[in-house]
């Protein structure tokens, strides 16, 4: 039942605050107010900055209040990543009460007040857009010509500021000099009943901003809620509008959407909703063509980063962008091979295709598609052990992260002959259990894996190692 699923201290509010489901437009000017002994919040639990920054600003005689996710997060007994205020002071007026503070944004001005590496987050209420001549004479507001707000500085009253916010369960405003929360769109109700709703109309609200369809994904998949059916609706159809968002902002949403420890449950509902072909168009294509393989080595890698995160150890962004766009490869490496180009010239090649693609869609930086790039083309390394090559590719600095990412191909059903185990048994025996590994090898093939004297006679040697593991790597 649904009471077994509340943390214990939510059940205080829900007895307390049990207001009926309204229908229709969820958000009101008239807010409910919960008094301290309605919610679960305390004082203690909210970051000290960010009380002296909500105080600071009522005692200079403007309206601010904790907004948005921390306060929806303090009432599902879940820790803030951070906490974020509103207030009717200006982004100006904001920052001369604060000395450390900085106006940020253009599309969005943000105040952003520092306290050593805690940063709170300031923002002006904000008011619906004008329409028509009127927005067209603002310098203040702007959309393109699929609805999409592209300047919004427009400021207002809090009941303005609240019917803007995207869900319902983010438009909830706690005081913590009253320790009252004011909640506007019934976002109390919903999540009492695990729903994420968009205030106002959800077709209109994703064309303004088309992440909102993202951040729905995100919020389900955090939270374990549902998405509201009528919120839900349209975004398969509207799902082309994040074509039209600037590729660096759908990277720093696809960080978000993956490295919160929900990676899996993400990834399902992002294919649902067809939003995952608009994020890796062709990863996206590699779930049609070879669905089991693709759909198995996400979701060991998106399995493998959620454990990780929940172990409190680190993941990097590369890693787990090598694993979703890798399905995308191997058809290439093909195609190139096909054409006579050697593997490894062929690899980078296709790799290099592959990341330049998927930079117009989200803009990776050069931090990550560098790794990305090694990782891959150690792929096609780790057959080639004859002679020195394995002891040189153990020194590698990346060996570690090619490995496990050839575990990861393994994990997913790709054959390539126990190399997994062969490298895994390779780390742990001595020197001289390692050149009976490689004499092993030697006497398996002919070739490359011959007596090295023998090699160095044969002018067709560097052909060699391509020809051999050709058929082990990137080009099953």
């Amino acid at each position: 039942s649904f009471s077994q699923t509340v943390p214990p201290m939510l059940k205080k509010l829900f007895k307390s605050f049990r207001t009926p489901a309204r229908r229709g437009n969820h958000s009101h000017s008239t807010p409910e107010v919960l008094s301290s002994s309605q919610h679960p919040i305390e004082r203690g639990e909210i970051s000290r900055y960010a009380i002296s920054v909500v105080e600071r600003l009522q005692q200079a005689g403007y309206q601010a209040y904790l907004v948005g996710g921390c306060v929806r997060d303090l009432l599902l007994d879940i820790d803030p990543k951070d906490f974020d205020v509103a207030t009717s002071a200006t982004p100006e007026q904001v920052r001369a009460e604060f000395r450390n503070a900085r106006v940020i944004g253009r599309r969005f001005k943000l105040v952003h007040v520092h306290f050593g590496r805690e940063i709170i987050e300031v923002a002006t209420f904000r008011a619906n857009h004008p329409e028509g001549e009127e927005e067209e004479n603002s310098n203040l507001s702007s959309r393109n010509e699929s609805g999409r707000i592209l300047r919004d500085n427009v400021y207002g009253s809090l009941e303005d500021d609240a019917q803007r916010r995207d869900f319902t369960i983010n438009a909830l405003y706690y005081d913590p000099s009253t320790e009252r929360i004011l909640d506007y769109a019934n976002g109390v109700h919903d999540i009492r009943n695990h729903l994420i709703r968009l205030i106002g109309d959800p077709t209109q609200r994703y064309q303004e901003d088309p992440v909102r369809m993202l951040r729905a994904v995100r919020f389900a998949a955090k939270l374990d809620f549902d998405i509201e059916k009528h919120s839900a609706a349209p975004i398969y159809k509207l799902a082309p509008l994040l074509g039209g968002i600037p590729a660096a902002r759908l990277f720093d949403e696809v960080l978000k959407l993956f490295l919160a420890g929900y990676a899996v449950y993400t990834y399902e509902l992002l294919v649902d909703y067809g939003l995952f072909g608009q994020l890796f168009p062709a990863s996206a294509e590699a779930l049609k063509l070879n669905p089991d393989y693709t759909d198995q080595l996400i979701r060991n890698a998106l399995d493998n980063t959620d454990l990780r995160i929940h172990q409190g150890k680190t993941v990097t962004p590369a890693f787990l962008l090598a694993a979703l766009l890798w399905p995308a490869l191997p058809a290439r490496v093909i195609k190139l091979q096909d054409r006579g180009m050697p593997p490894i010239p062929a690899m980078q090649e296709a790799a290099h295709e592959l990341i330049s693609e998927q930079c117009q869609r989200i803009a990776v930086p050069k931090r990550f598609t560098m790794p990305i790039r090694e990782i891959w083309d150690m792929q096609e390394r780790l057959p080639r052990r004859s002679g020195k090559r394995a002891d040189m590719l153990l020194e590698n600095p990346r060996f570690r992260a090619g490995y496990d990412f050839l575990l990861l191909r393994e994990s997913a059903g790709e054959e390539t002959g126990g190399l997994g185990d062969w490298w895994t048994r390779y780390q742990d025996v001595s020197d001289s259990e390692r050149r009976n590994m490689i004499r092993d090898l030697s006497n398996k093939d002919d070739g490359p894996g011959a007596p090295r004297k023998r090699k160095r006679n044969n002018s067709k040697r560097k052909r060699g190692p391509a020809a051999e593991n050709s058929s082990s790597t990137a080009g099953e």
